[in-house]
């Protein structure tokens, strides 16, 4: 599993852990990262997704009630959330391709959440990322 795969894989279950146990994120990723064992690029990579995904929730929530036509934000589970939150973020950050970012979501989907989790997840970033080509 490569290094950027292992960083999305730990910031989606820190992202998910917060909204869980409802605790402050430095806090839970703080006890998460505590006994990982992955290479310190890696943590960086995940510190870096978690932190900011977090900083610009309330944004990137927006964004997914404006794509999940006729869902509720609350409706959607907290493992999609996660990783919708996740996904929006590297989109925004243009850092990554889009192609890679809603690669790298749906595998998430596929390895933690529900069979339609996928369908579901590639449906709000599809949209999204055609409306984005449209407009620029």
């Amino acid at each position: 599993m490569g290094k950027r795969h292992t960083g999305r894989k730990i910031a989606m279950q820190v992202l998910y852990q917060v909204d869980l146990r409802k605790k402050d994120l430095n806090e839970v990723a703080l006890a998460y990262f505590e006994n990982l064992k992955v290479l310190d690029e890696t943590k960086v990579f995940a510190l870096k997704l978690t932190e900011q995904t977090w900083q610009n929730r309330d944004k990137i929530d927006g964004m997914i009630t404006d794509y999940a036509t006729g869902w509720d934000l609350n409706r959607i589970s907290l493992v999609d959330k996660a990783i919708l939150r996740l996904a929006f973020f590297e989109l925004l950050d243009r850092e990554t391709s889009h192609r890679i970012v809603i690669d790298e979501a749906l595998e998430l989907a596929k390895h933690y959440s529900t069979e339609s989790s996928s369908r579901f997840i590639n449906g709000i970033l599809g949209n999204y990322v055609k409306d984005q080509c449209l407009q620029d």
